[in-house]
This record gives structure tokens, sequence and C-alpha cells, in this order.
């Protein structure tokens, strides 16, 4: 094709395009991405470990910030490492990336798994640990398993689910039955422990083919070779209950998991939201009960460490779709406020000194000159200390008053919808708000969970898959940071 539209044309040569094009596209763009991590103030962290086909084991770091009000992400280093991924290791390894880009200073928060590994390392390195909120919301939706009443329960469904996708005549049985009934042609789902929701997703599609699988096992074609139990009432029933109680724990992990504005914010919020819904009220089953019972007390032990709590309820009020969750009178609500208040008053000199000249700016514009009495020959004298003296005081005191205005008009804000970007309110709003919207910056770029590591494997995958699982890895690095970030 090539030679037929243009016969000069000679493409460039496999070994040239590996070893020139390539290496020398990854220097660039990877100069751009320091260049523009150069003029970031806060960047937050994923980080995730995974094994490629060819069994290389590789350290994946994201780096997320933002830019006039948009969220960016960049994958800094796909890197393969051939030692003990003790917490030791991990945390040289993680910090010696974020030198080479040098943010190692910048760093909010990293967002982690729940492996004992990372949480030393993310300590090691003193950063704010969160643990990954949709791996958290997993393992609680996996508690179940634990039950004897579910596991026997799900037994009996999943033992049929396994018989008709092995029969071939089961196959063509549903799929008449789906025509009959006027039903989605939908396969029935096997559930995996651990792959996320995976029981939930089973249960669900379950119950949409239920009126199918009934109609299916009385089918003479079937009914012969079908040994299994029947399934009652009692069974269908379970099963609506199970996904009425779960969907919000499924829904839950999707709003984590999204690509668009998925903040640390979110956690506590959902979290409330959770303990409602899973709080046993009168008139609930035995059954749903239980599982009420396994899943709260599973998701209660998380996020207690006092540092995580103290970071994450400064993170809530700062989105301002949840700020009304900390608008109560309570100890916890008026001290996340307080401590709002504090941290906007560690701002940097600089800032400082800059709102208060607009301060003063604004001020001699909207007072007439005033007629200045005579001094005495010692004003004259000290003078510039008397004015060094009144310029510290006016600074401190317009500076604490600015910081509780822009706190106070905040608070009175209706809250924004969820469907709203918080990043981009904060930036439209960002010169009525000049110390807020600087500190929540800080906390809106920390990720609720470490799906965006996980996206980068799914990239890997593609990259060291079975045809080419002899790439180097320096390349394979180089492939995976060009496909993240360029495209």
């Amino acid at each position: 094709m090539i030679n037929s539209i243009n016969p000069k044309y000679t493409p460039p040569t496999r070994d040239y395009l590996a070893n020139q094009l390539i290496p020398t596209w990854y220097k660039i763009e990877k100069s751009n991405v320091i260049s523009e991590l150069a003029d970031v103030h806060s960047v937050a962290l994923t980080c995730d470990s995974w094994t490629s086909i060819a069994q290389d084991h590789y350290l994946t770091v994201t780096a997320h910030y933002l830019v006039e009000g948009k969220m960016k992400q960049k994958v800094l280093q796909t890197k393969a490492v051939y030692t003990a991924q003790t917490g030791h290791a991990v945390a040289e390894e993680i910090g010696d990336i974020l030198k080479e880009y040098c943010i190692f200073d910048k760093v909010v928060a990293a967002t982690v798994d729940n492996a004992a590994n990372m949480d030393i390392a993310i300590k090691r390195l003193q950063f704010v640990k969160l643990g990954c909120f949709a791996h958290t919301l997993n393992l609680a939706a996996q508690s179940l398993y634990s039950l004897t009443a579910v596991t026997q329960w799900t037994a009996k469904i999943r033992t049929i689910i396994v018989w008709m996708k092995r029969s071939s005549m089961a196959k063509v049985v549903l799929r008449e039955k789906q025509d009959l009934l006027k039903l989605l042609q939908h396969s029935l789902t096997l559930d995996v422990r651990t792959r996320w929701n995976s029981l939930y997703l089973m249960m669900e599609r379950f119950l949409e083919q239920y009126p199918v699988i009934q109609a299916a096992s009385l089918d003479q074609r079937l009914r012969k070779n079908m040994r299994l139990a029947r399934l009652s009432d009692e069974d269908f029933r379970k099963a609506e209950d199970f996904i009425n109680l779960m969907r919000v724990l499924y829904t839950s992990t999707l709003c984590v998991s999204t690509e668009k504005n998925p903040t640390c914010g979110q956690i506590l919020p959902i979290l409330k939201k959770l303990e409602m819904h899973f709080t046993v009220v009168e008139g609930d089953t035995v059954f749903v009960s239980n599982l009420k019972k396994q899943v709260w007390a599973n998701l209660s032990k998380r996020y207690q460490s006092e540092d995580i709590r103290n970071f994450l309820q400064m993170a809530t009020p700062l989105d301002p779709r949840f700020k009304q969750s900390m608008d109560g009178d309570d100890d916890d609500a008026v001290g996340v406020w307080d401590r709002i208040k504090r941290e906007m008053m560690k701002d940097s000199e600089h800032e400082q000194v800059r709102l208060c000249n607009v301060i003063e700016a604004q001020t001699f514009n909207q007072q007439p000159p005033k007629k200045h009495p005579r001094k005495s020959p010692l004003e004259e004298l000290f003078a510039d200390e008397d004015a060094e003296k009144r310029s510290s005081q006016r600074r401190a005191m317009s500076i604490q008053d600015h910081a509780e205005k822009e706190m106070q008009m905040y608070r009175e804000t209706p809250p924004t919808f969820t469907s709203d970007d918080p990043a981009a309110w904060w930036w439209n709003q960002r010169m009525t708000y000049p110390l807020m919207s600087n500190m929540a910056f800080s906390y809106l770029c920390v990720q609720a969970s470490s799906t965006p590591s996980e996206r980068v494997f799914s990239t890997a995958g593609d990259t060291i898959c079975a045809e080419r699982s002899r790439i180097q890895p320096e390349k394979a690095d180089m492939l995976i940071f060009l496909n993240k970030n360029c495209f």
C-alpha cells in the first residue's frame, strides 16, 4: 500500500524504530512531564505492583495534579524490579522515581492497596497513606463468603450456573427460552472471589435470567441429565434481598473507580451513607441482618488511624459537593473548620505579601485620602521602623480576617451537585477564595482508589503479551509511558 501511494518512501526499520525513534520520543515526552511538574504545587501518587507473563515484577507510580482546574494524570515509570519487595525496598524504589522527576517534596499523599509492604514503604517515605477505597469495599463484599448461610445458598446457584455453562445443549435451550420469554440474551455469569463485585454480578444476572433458568430446568432435553438441586422460591427471595442490599456497595465501587473526579473527599460521605444502609432495622430477615452485620463489621475497621481520619476530614469539606457533611455543631465538625482555618494561616510568606498588597490596594482605592498630622522629630527619626511595624500588624490582621471571611462565605454557599467538577469549581472561584482554593487544590488531587495504577497494568498486559513476552523491561517502560501519557 505504501509503495502504491509513494514509491520513494522508505519506512523505518524495526531496529531504527525500537532503538532510535521510540527512545528519542520517550526522552522528549519525559522532559515535558518534568517541566510540567516543575510548575505544580501539589502532587498525589498511586502505586501498585504487577507480574508480567514473563514473570518479571513491575512497580508503577502515577502522579496526579491539577492544572487550571483540570485533573492531570501522568505515569511516571513502570519499573522492573528484581529484589525482594520488602517495605524498605519499595520505599527506596518509589523515592528514586520521585527524585528523578523532582517532585519528592511536593507529594501530598499516596493511595495504595492494603499490602503490608506498601504500608511500610509509604510510612517510611513519610507520606500520608490512603488505602484504596475500592479495594476496601471489595474486602467487605468478600467477607460474605465466610458466612455459612451465604456459602450454602450461593453453592446451590453456582452449581447450576457451572452445569449450564458447560453443557452445549443447555446453551441452546437457554437461548430458546430467552426468545420465548422475550428476555435479554445474556449469558450466565460465574463469580471469581478475587474479582471485584463478582458475587453481586453473578446474582444480578441470575435474578435477571431466573425465569429462563426455571423454564430450562423443566425442558425434557435437560431434565434427564440435570441431576441438581432444584431452586426454591426462598432462593429467589434471597437473591432479591442480596441484590437490593449490595447494589449500594457495587455503586460505591464504581464511584471511586471512575476516571473522572474520584477524589478522596468522597470517602467519608460514602462511608456515612453505607453505615446508614447497612444498619439493621426492624423488619429485616435473619438473612439480611447477617449480611448487614458482616459487611459493616468489616468496613467499620477501616480508616481509623488518627492521621488518615484527620486528612479525610479536611478533604471532605474542601470538596464543594460534600461540604455540608461538616456543617454540624458537634466537636468533630467544629474542629475540622478550625483546622482548615489554621492551615490557611500557614500559607507561605509570598502568598501573604501578595494578598496583603491586593487588600491594601483595594482599601486605598475605596477610601479618600486623609490629611496626616505633622510628625514629631522622634517619629521622623524612626519612620522606617514604625512603617515596618504597621505593615506587619496590618498583614497579620488582614490575613486572619480574610481567612475567616473566606471560610464564612464558603460555608454559607450552597453545596454543588455531585455531577459538578470540584476542581473546576474551585478554579472558577479562585479570586473569591484565594486562600481556600490554594489549599483545596492540594487535597483534590488525592485519589480515592489506586485504580489508575491498575489501568496501567491493563496497558502493560497488552504491551507484554504472549507474542512479545521477551521484550526488554526498559523498552516496555517506554512503550507504557508513551501510551498512557501521549494518547
